[in-house]
């Protein structure tokens, strides 16, 4: 009864808001921008609205996706020039930089059920009735994970669920080993270089990753090319670089990886696989998990497959053998520059790979038409006589899918320069149909709430910020739906890893923003020959109308951050958020508090059962140490330092403007309190990744950890390490609070 009453009171909530048309806010001054500034700055907007062309995303899609244009491939260069022309014609100073990347390819991929019955995997992705490019295997790079080892193994298969760290805890209760074994893991629960990571720890030596049809595939609905799912020869491949320790090259860590850097021999590369590993697709599968002995896997472990899930352990032997061709292959970013009026040594930098697996034209192309045509539309602006007051650089990076080789390569070996000059940096990747998602710097989530809520959503009558808002208060959790209801700004997610953000905001403390719509056009096309331009056609953004939506609202970013007087960062929504990730952590000393009982009691209650059915083979877990006191007041006294400290900035910043010869001095001193969320140690084990509040988790990947150096200690029951970087966290808090209150001073 109160499930129903709360989803009454949602729709009703919707329905007043649909019952509200979308109107731009002309009478809300903009942040940075003075009450004439802002009704100034919408008047170029709408300018920059009405240039922008829905059939220009579609023609540019074509053509990018006409063919494979993986890292390396002749076709992946010729985009490059291609998109190069465009951006020199609307006006920019282009170039293409170049850098020298590892990039493995296969020589050889075999995997096989040697027993109980001989099975030889097809691994291959057959071309479809009604998809143009689906049979372009002469060019498409054949379904593999890359940085995986070379490698020749075979023995007894173990599925282990997703691969994740609690599913080798479940099987460790069970009594099951995978050392000296293979794993076949599903899709799903973490990125995939976590499985052969963990698989590695725990002794196996070989990983298989399929695709079950519970996922993404005829569970979901149908499949490809009746329906948008994977179908049975469907395979996701991808990257299994080791990128929580490092993204980018394997062999130039931390500098650009142009001609002459220096190079590590590939057999010490730490961010290479410990074992062999190779995505299937489920129809290759079937056989194998058909074969697996054992007991029967506990529900959350099933997939959709006709059969009965088992462990294995002992049945089927599966042999794996894969070699590789490691060769050094150049990379080519595209950067593209409109260079500033007033402040050109303040740089605001939006980027989009443009590198796929195969064809690509959700991954990356939904998104990278969208910046080209945000693009063309600034340029026209800039014909006509407007000049931004800052520098804009457009990126179209390469060797995204690999690694984020091009980003990163390129934030190398330009980061004293970006730690100078870069303001923030906006990024897209690929774009669908439905609500818009933004995740990113908390200093900077006033400012995108405003954004979003001037711009109109092509579906109904509301601004994509209300209908994103709507969408939670529906669809969302009680948390979700509360916030959404009562707080004035919608909650942006923090940023863990997955694309080009990374270097930009975790390696060297550049506010950054992830922008996309999504959560209507879902399917199984990732990563496969099947991503295809008639596949995105028809299931994905079909007429581009949200392709249209995410240059209107990255436009307007880009223009706001480019115009704005002063620079639109803002503190109180981030010491709110922090706030709530200290909660979290000292909230996790409680949960571990109790597993320690729960263990502790399962233990005592199995050597019971032993003494009176010593027949019975029971799997003892181990006894977990007790938790100790840990002092968090070092971080609640940062806390309410921020706390202070934000608030004052409200205040001082909502009066006079800045005395006129200070404002670069206040700029400076805004966009590079992110930097001083940053640590020149960076991370325990991973000097690479220096935020200290933002970072992929060592066991998630893709996966953002919060106040990652004590939240990870206190995972791992390192109790020494967690005290240390509880103190640590704290003074990196008082040092950006110390920030604000410097630039607080320099308002009247």
């Amino acid at each position: 009864m109160k499930t129903c009453v709360r989803r009454l009171l949602a729709l009703a909530a919707v329905f007043q808001l649909v019952l509200t048309p979308f109107a731009a806010q002309s009478n809300v001054a903009m942040l940075g921008f003075s009450p004439d500034a802002s009704a100034r700055q919408r008047s170029l907007e709408a300018r920059f609205d009405s240039a922008l062309t829905a059939t220009n995303l579609r023609e540019w899609m074509k053509r990018l996706s006409a063919r494979p244009h993986h890292l390396g491939s002749p076709y992946n260069k010729e985009n490059a020039d291609f998109i190069a022309a465009q951006f020199k014609s609307w006006g920019y100073d282009t170039k293409l930089e170049r850098f020298d990347v590892l990039f493995p390819t296969p020589k050889s991929r075999l995997v096989e059920m040697t027993a109980p019955e001989r099975f030889t995997l097809k691994l291959n992705e057959p071309a479809v009735d009604g998809d143009a490019t689906s049979g372009q295997q002469s060019e498409q790079l054949p379904s593999y994970n890359a940085y995986s080892v070379d490698g020749d193994v075979t023995g007894p298969l173990v599925y282990v669920n997703y691969g994740i760290p609690a599913d080798y805890e479940e099987l460790e209760k069970r009594g099951i080993d995978v050392k000296g074994k293979i794993v076949i893991a599903r899709y799903g629960g973490s990125w995939r270089g976590i499985k052969p990571k963990v698989a590695a720890e725990h002794g196996a030596i070989g990983c298989i990753i399929y695709s079950d049809p519970r996922n993404d595939g005829y569970y979901q609905g149908d499949v490809y090319p009746k329906g948008s799912y994977r179908n049975e020869n469907g395979v996701q491949r991808g990257s299994v670089m080791d990128m929580p320790l490092y993204p980018g090259d394997p062999l130039t860590k931390g500098v650009g990886a142009v001609p002459d850097a220096r190079r590590i021999p590939i057999k010490d590369a730490p961010t290479l696989t410990k074992i062999p590993v190779l995505p299937i697709s489920y129809g290759d599968a079937l056989p194998l998990l058909r074969n697996l002995n054992g007991a029967v896997v506990p529900e959350s472990w099933r997939g959709a497959l006709p059969i009965t899930y088992h462990f294995g352990g002992n049945t089927p032997t599966v042999r794996i053998k894969l070699e590789f061709n490691w060769d050094i292959k150049p990379i080519y970013n595209v950067i593209a520059t409109l260079s500033g009026a007033e402040r050109p040594d303040q740089w605001i930098i939006r980027g989009n790979h443009r590198d796929a697996w195969v064809n690509g034209a959700e991954d990356p192309i939904s998104g990278l038409v969208a910046l080209m045509e945000e693009a063309r539309s600034i340029g026209e602006l800039a014909k006509s006589g407007w000049r931004p007051k800052r520098t804009i650089i457009y990126a179209a990076w390469d060797g995204e899918e690999e690694g984020l080789l091009g980003s990163t390569e390129w934030a190398e070996q330009h980061a004293a320069e970006l730690a100078d000059k870069a303001v923030a940096y906006i990024n897209t990747d690929s774009n669908g149909r439905g609500f818009l998602g933004i995740g990113g710097s908390h200093t900077l989530e006033k400012f995108i709430n405003q954004v979003g809520r001037d711009v109109p959503d092509p579906q109904t009558k509301l601004s994509v910020w209300e209908r994103a808002r709507a969408n939670q208060i529906v669809n969302g959790s009680a948390t979700a739906r509360n916030e959404a209801m009562n707080r004035g700004d919608l909650r942006i997610f923090p940023l863990g890893s997955g694309s080009d953000y990374t270097p930009f905001l975790q390696h060297l403390g550049i506010a950054s923003l992830n922008i996309g719509f999504g959560g209507e056009s879902g399917g199984g096309s990732y990563h496969s020959v099947y991503d295809s331009f008639d596949h995105y056609t028809r299931f994905g953004d079909t007429d581009f109308a949200y392709g249209i939506a995410l240059a209107k609202v990255c436009g307007r970013a880009t223009l706001r951050l480019a115009d704005s007087d002063t620079v639109p960062f803002e503190f109180s929504n981030f010491a709110e958020t922090v706030g709530q990730y200290a909660s979290e952590v000292t909230r996790l000393i409680d949960s571990l508090r109790d597993e320690t009982k729960a263990s502790n009691y399962a233990i005592t209650n199995n050597l019971w059962t032993a003494v009176q059915n010593p027949k019975d083979k029971l799997v003892t877990p181990k006894a977990k140490d007790a938790v100790p006191f840990v002092n968090f007041a070092p971080l609640q006294n940062a806390l309410l330092k921020l706390q202070t400290s934000a608030a004052n900035y409200k205040q001082a910043s909502a009066g006079q403007p800045p005395v006129a010869a200070r404002q670069a001095e206040l700029d400076q001193i805004l966009f590079k309190t992110e930097r001083s969320l940053t640590r020149a140690d960076g991370l325990p084990r991973r000097d690479w990744f220096r935020h200290q509040i933002y970072a992929p988790g060592f066991y998630t990947g893709y996966g953002v950890k919060t106040l990652p150096g004590m939240r990870e200690a206190i995972e791992q029951r390192n109790w020494k390490e967690a005290e240390e970087q509880i103190g640590i966290a704290a003074a990196t808090i008082e040092r950006f609070a110390a920030e604000i209150d410097r630039a607080s001073k320099l308002y009247p």
